[in-house]
């Protein structure tokens, strides 16, 4: 008889299911994987480096670059590293913004993620719906800081500024009729928080429909269930957080556990999976955007409030971290002079070091900054949720056929410029 023998198969990194430039070096005996091996490097764009090299404002859009597509969350974590050093309180209102944005990007990453996975196993009108949905959000990103993915919007102190009171219009053109734009502009004649209000309002039939078409699905169950199973504590010992650890029937979440910003006077729940398997995953990621959903409304009920009493400042007052007003540094030598030193050098962040996490749509995305009392940072180290999660690929893919390689890479939702830095 011929001898069998294991054989070896390149995954990536040029695979439409890898999401990046994923290698895997899987090891197959027939279309089982005994063994799977991810080599990551391929986007290595040196971050941590670079952020020695720049003021400590300069690195904010770098952050936007990590995992991108929750870019406010990565300069939330950053902004907040910065802000436990300076020491310096957040104004209310930006605090409610920067929640408000937070979940808006979370909804952004699992939109994103339920599409593509839905696309790794074979269901390809999932990622037409939830393309349609990110739309309305990413033109709220744009509103706000005039990119629809880059947003570097988020700084030390608070937020670049206030919300616009309204919303960029639809303009007619040889691709839109005048109807069109009419029918398009009309939920864009209020104020942002008008526009996001009634996508709050959609929002939740919308996710009803994904649900009918995805959860009781049969082939999207047979390639789910029982995939990818990670016991709660095998899960905890390999460092997993978010989705990844709440499927597994942990409950941890950063904003209820470890409370930061305004999290701790919001009403919502944390979703938990049973068995741990890729179709629990799946769910608790379905639930958090309803729950999501719900904090937005909060956000904005308590942001139209206060803008009816005369919105707050949106950053700090502190111009020695802060930028004053354009008016005052026109009109006032001392304003002058901090607008000039800041352009110049940047912040000076006083010697310490800090760790500052945040419940990041993918699990917890973490700062730790050490500085030496100068404009930019001594050290920067970065904790992706990603790449902790990659790590485990091997034990989740062993025993399972070639084709769950997919639905598992798609489960743990990878983005590689988190992994690579």
């Amino acid at each position: 008889m011929a001898d069998i023998r294991n054989y070896t198969l390149n995954f990536g990194p040029q695979h439409p299911a890898a999401h990046g430039v994923l290698r895997m070096v899987l090891e197959l005996d027939g279309e089982v994987v005994v063994r799977a091996d991810p080599h990551i490097g391929l986007l290595h764009r040196a971050t941590e480096k670079l952020a020695e090299n720049k003021t400590w404002v300069q690195s904010v859009p770098y952050m936007d670059r990590l995992d991108y597509v929750s870019m406010m969350c990565n300069e939330h974590g950053y902004c907040m590293a910065i802000e436990k050093l300076l020491g310096i309180e957040v104004p209310i209102r930006a605090q409610y913004i920067r929640v408000m944005f937070d979940e808006i990007t979370r909804i952004l990453n699992h939109l994103l993620w339920v599409g593509t996975h839905g696309l790794d196993v074979g269901a390809m009108t999932m990622v037409l719906y939830a393309f349609r949905e990110r739309e309305d959000l990413v033109d709220v990103y744009e509103a706000v800081s005039g990119a629809r993915m880059h947003a570097a919007y988020y700084r030390p102190g608070g937020v670049y500024r206030d919300l616009p009171d309204r919303m960029p219009q639809y303009k007619e053109s040889k691709w839109k009729s005048a109807a069109e734009v009419k029918s398009l502009n009309d939920i864009r004649s209020g104020s942002l928080l008008d526009f996001l209000e009634d996508f709050v309002t959609r929002f939740p039939k919308l996710l009803d429909e994904y649900e009918t078409l995805l959860t009781d699905n049969r082939i999207w169950k047979q390639r789910l269930v029982d995939v990818g199973i990670v016991s709660p504590e095998r899960a905890m010992q390999l460092g997993f957080t978010g989705p990844m650890l709440r499927g597994s029937g942990v409950a941890w979440d950063l904003r209820k556990k470890q409370p930061y910003e305004v999290y701790d006077r919001l009403d919502f729940d944390i979703p938990v999976g049973v068995t741990g398997d890729s179709y629990d995953r799946y769910l608790v990621r379905m639930e958090e955007m309803r729950q999501s959903n719900r904090i937005l409304r909060q956000c904005i009920d308590w942001l139209r409030n206060d803008s009816a009493k005369g919105a707050g400042p949106v950053i700090s007052d502190n111009h020695k971290v802060a930028p004053p007003p354009r008016e005052g540094m026109k009109s006032n030598m001392e304003e002058l002079i901090h607008h000039f030193k800041l352009c110049t050098e940047g912040i000076h962040v006083p010697e310490g070091e800090a760790y500052a996490a945040v419940e990041h749509p993918k699990g917890e995305f973490g700062i730790y900054a050490i500085s030496d009392g100068a404009n930019k940072p001594y050290r920067l180290k970065i904790r992706p949720p990603g790449y902790v999660h990659l790590s485990a690929m091997n034990e989740m893919a062993k025993g399972h056929m070639l084709a769950d390689v997919v639905a598992i890479v798609g489960t743990m939702d990878i983005v590689f410029g988190e992994i690579d830095r």
